[in-house]
């Protein structure tokens, strides 16, 4: 009998509950896989609390490495000991072992170890989307990175320094504007300042930034497009203060004809092919030491709900790991 988290409705942290669960043999197409480590991502407290509505009874976890344990029929390219890792619906990543669709895998370089891959593959393929995707950052661009200090921000402002962008990075205290810095951000703004956008615009020398990547959602999307040069570009990719309210369009043209999109990660790895490339590009950020990858705190995968607690209180810094 195996472990695993179930959510049978949505709620607070109280919902996750461990439990035993049946693994079977796993059907044309799959692999089971015995996780080793866990990714703990925002998007999964949007799905248990049903901002993000899962169909239920679920599992929840998106992100997770481990090795190929049985192989099902039809499947190629593996064999039962390789390493794997994967980020991807459908959820329930939170066991100690599962099936999982063999063309959603990818294998491990040698040099990337199982806690590191779970720590990286859904918040490192995020800031690939968000700097090669949403707003390709160009040499000598100035871009204003919220949460910077968080799983996704101490990735992204690594990368974009690589890429030759200055980062102005939004953090909520000292400890994590000492972090963000010791991670590719040039400058910070802290989260609470009263005066945001004019401390912005003093960094930019009265211009504003190239792009703005926010994970905040409705407290910050204002103050974001403020922030923006003429034709710059608002990527707003998270809720973590809830789900932005409808804007008009004018609001864009009157701030000098500002380009605004809100990507989600897997319409950009949709495919076996789309997954393995940016896969690719993400582990050869990793194994270049061009990202230092930060896991702030674990936690035992049974006391998730801790961990959805901490993540929810902002009192997380870089990537959380859950271990089975």
């Amino acid at each position: 009998m195996s472990k695993a988290i179930v959510i049978e409705e949505f709620g607070g942290p109280e919902v996750l509950q461990w439990r035993d669960v049946t693994v079977p043999d796993p059907p044309a197409g799959e692999v089971r896989v015995e996780h080793q480590a866990v990714g703990l991502n925002f998007i999964d407290t949007y799905q248990r609390s049903g901002l993000y509505p899962l169909e239920l009874p679920s599992g929840l976890g998106l992100e997770a490495a481990g090795v190929v344990a049985a192989i099902g029929p039809g499947v190629s390219g593996f064999q039962v000991g390789d390493r794997v890792a994967y980020t991807s619906m459908p959820p329930g990543a939170y066991a100690q072992e599962r099936n999982y669709p063999a063309d959603r895998l990818v294998p491990l370089p040698d040099e990337v170890d199982e806690q590191v891959a779970a720590a990286s593959m859904l918040k490192g393929l995020t800031a690939w989307y968000l700097l090669k995707r949403s707003y390709p950052v160009q040499p000598g661009d100035t871009v204003l990175l919220y949460a910077a200090a968080g799983g996704v921000g101490v990735l992204a402002a690594q990368w974009a320094a690589e890429l030759g962008a200055r980062v102005i990075g939004v953090v909520g205290s000292q400890p994590k504007a000492e972090l963000a810095l010791r991670r590719g951000c040039s400058a910070i703004v802290m989260a609470d300042d009263p005066n945001f956008v004019a401390t912005v615009r003093d960094l930019t020398e009265g211009e504003g930034v190239a792009a703005v990547y926010d994970s905040v959602g409705r407290d910050t999307f204002i103050q974001s497009l403020d922030c923006l040069r003429p034709h710059g570009t608002m990527v707003s990719f998270g809720n973590a203060s809830g789900p932005v309210e409808p804007v008009a369009p004018l609001e864009l043209s009157k701030r000098g004809s500002l380009f605004l999109t809100r990507p989600v990660l897997f319409d950009f790895i949709a495919t076996p092919q789309m997954l393995r490339a940016a896969a690719s590009d993400l582990f050869a950020v990793l194994t270049g030491g061009v990202l230092d990858i930060e896991v702030g705190q674990s936690w035992p995968l049974a006391n998730v709900a801790a961990a959805h607690r901490a993540l929810e209180a902002r009192r997380t810094q870089g990537a959380t790991l859950l271990l089975p």
